[in-house]
């Protein structure tokens, strides 16, 4: 679930300075009182409640294969998944397995469905 806009967060707090009740502002935003809890105890805390970064490590191959997959999808369009993970580890160096070869083509919207000729 995707974290509530910075823009909202600032509506919200603007409403407890405004004096409105807690019950009126969870009302009034659709965010639910645990959320208003959050937004006052970070901002008591740091002074600030912009969202805080996904937790997560960083990928390590994700931008080398975005900017160099879309030649070799268009170059190699009948190769397999497994043939395109071989032909990157001859071309580029570096290995790497189906499953990340797949999301990295999801990514790019990319399909080996053929053309369909019509038949006479």
């Amino acid at each position: 679930m995707k974290a509530y806009s910075y823009d909202l967060r600032l509506r919200v707090l603007r409403a407890v300075d405004q004096g409105r009740s807690r019950a009126e502002i969870v009302a009034m935003f659709a965010i639910s009182l645990a959320t208003l809890k959050r937004y006052l105890k970070r901002q008591r805390e740091t002074g600030d409640v912009r969202a805080k970064p996904i937790p997560g490590r960083p990928a390590r191959k994700g931008a080398a294969l975005q900017a160099g997959l879309l030649s070799q999808l268009d170059a190699y369009s009948d190769a397999t998944l497994a043939e395109h993970c071989q032909i990157w580890e001859t071309t580029q160096g570096g290995q790497v397995s189906s499953a990340t070869m797949s999301r990295a083509i999801q990514r790019l919207n990319w399909t080996r469905k053929k053309k369909d000729v019509a038949s006479k």
